[in-house]
């Protein structure tokens, strides 16, 4: 089973210039968090992975600033395991889009995939 968050923008200030510390960026996240549920058929809350506490630990993650985008990647799956220790897989992209590079046109980010 995968339970999929995607699409969840933030305002932060992540990155390693000044100007990306002041005035911030937006970020866009995608998240896939695999396992396997302990019953047949999933029926109830407890036999299944909360997103919605998936997303506190996302938005609270995005908070705190980081430099690099690849720290909060690989800590939100650490995270992601702690609170949910039977996640097999957490797949994870954070995407910048509007980096701060003269005369670029697109978006730049990371994607993460770890298993356990």
């Amino acid at each position: 089973m995968t339970i999929e968050l995607t699409g969840l923008r933030f305002h932060a200030f992540h990155g390693l210039y000044e100007e990306e510390r002041i005035a911030g960026n937006e970020f866009v996240v995608n998240l896939y968090v695999s396992y396997f549920p302990n019953n047949e058929i999933v029926s109830e809350l407890s036999d299944t992975i909360n997103y919605a506490v998936i997303y506190d630990l996302v938005k609270l993650r995005m908070q705190q600033r980081t430099d690099l985008l690849e720290t909060i990647a690989m800590s939100l799956a650490e995270e992601i395991h702690q609170q949910f220790p039977g996640v097999k897989n957490v797949d994870i992209s954070i995407v910048k889009l509007y980096p701060p590079i003269t005369s670029f046109a697109g978006n730049v980010g990371v994607r993460y995939q770890k298993e356990f």
